[in-house]
């Protein structure tokens, strides 16, 4: 462990102007299955970037990668060092992750499992109280604090999942504020349309705090609207990468969705709508 801590510190310190996130290379093959395919991929912070793509693309395969769920070739950068130096409780602190969908099924109280979120935390009980009260706020679940999370509805449930992740890389805004990852797997699934829209715009703005945000979404005018980048994939290769305006074109919408849309551009904000 102690070899690991140097190289990591060894490693951060030489890369400390090296994007939040960095892939090279990066396949994934599952029997005669290739999931990805030589992907390369880096994150600014600042920036939150919509992942886009039809079912089995490969998408939640890649966020499974970066997490370490699933075992890849290639490399993982985060934070400038080598995804394998880093200790996990470390990485806990600056990478947040919201599946799909959450498994729990035991009877804890909706503050309970926002709570969790500050585990590999040290600190006073207060102080996590804290933090676990403001996460619920911004993610708009105070109201649930004590309810019983199985149950809620699958919407309140993945919302009270946000604040759990919140919660986690929650820190006290500072000049010095560490950079964080926050990884995001379909998270308005479930939602009303309020509430996609409340948390994808507290996403955008917690990206605007040192912060590299990959979201996963289905919804390309959600992406549009919130997504500074759009990556596109097909087949576990990237297909289009830029900004919404280069990304949701006609021609490019047709080959990766097989849907004729037509793309018009919002009277205000200019942006592309997809009908």
């Amino acid at each position: 462990m102690q070899q690991l801590s140097s190289a990591l510190s060894s490693a951060l310190s030489s890369s400390l102007s090296s994007s939040l996130l960095s892939c090279s290379r990066l396949s994934l093959r599952r029997g005669q299955r290739q999931i990805l395919d030589g992907l390369d991929l880096s994150l600014e912070s600042g920036t939150l970037t919509a992942l886009l793509g039809p079912n089995g693309a490969g998408k939640s395969s890649l966020l499974k990668c970066l997490t370490g769920e699933l075992e890849y070739e290639g490399s993982i950068t985060l934070f400038g060092a080598d995804r394998q130096l880093w200790d996990s409780s470390q990485l806990a602190h600056r990478l947040g992750v919201l599946p799909q969908s959450s498994s729990l099924n035991f009877p804890f109280l909706c503050e309970e499992v926002v709570a969790m979120g500050r585990l590999p935390h040290s600190e006073p009980a207060a102080r996590r109280d804290e933090i676990v009260a403001a996460a619920m706020t911004h993610a708009g679940v105070e109201h649930l604090a004590k309810r019983l999370y199985p149950g809620l509805s699958g919407g309140e449930r993945q919302r009270v999942q946000f604040a759990r992740v919140l919660a986690q890389i929650w820190q006290a805004p500072s000049p010095t504020e560490q950079p964080r990852l926050l990884l995001l797997d379909e998270p308005t699934s479930a939602l009303d349309l309020k509430y996609q829209h409340q948390l994808l715009t507290m996403a955008r703005a917690l990206a605007s705090r040192n912060t590299a945000v990959l979201v996963v979404l289905h919804d390309l005018n959600l992406a549009a609207r919130y997504a500074d980048r759009l990556v596109m994939l097909e087949r576990g290769k990237l297909m289009a990468d830029g900004t919404p305006g280069e990304v949701l074109t006609p021609e490019l919408i047709s080959r990766l969705y097989g849907y004729p849309a037509q793309v018009l551009h919002h009277p205000e904000s200019g942006l592309p709508m997809v009908v």
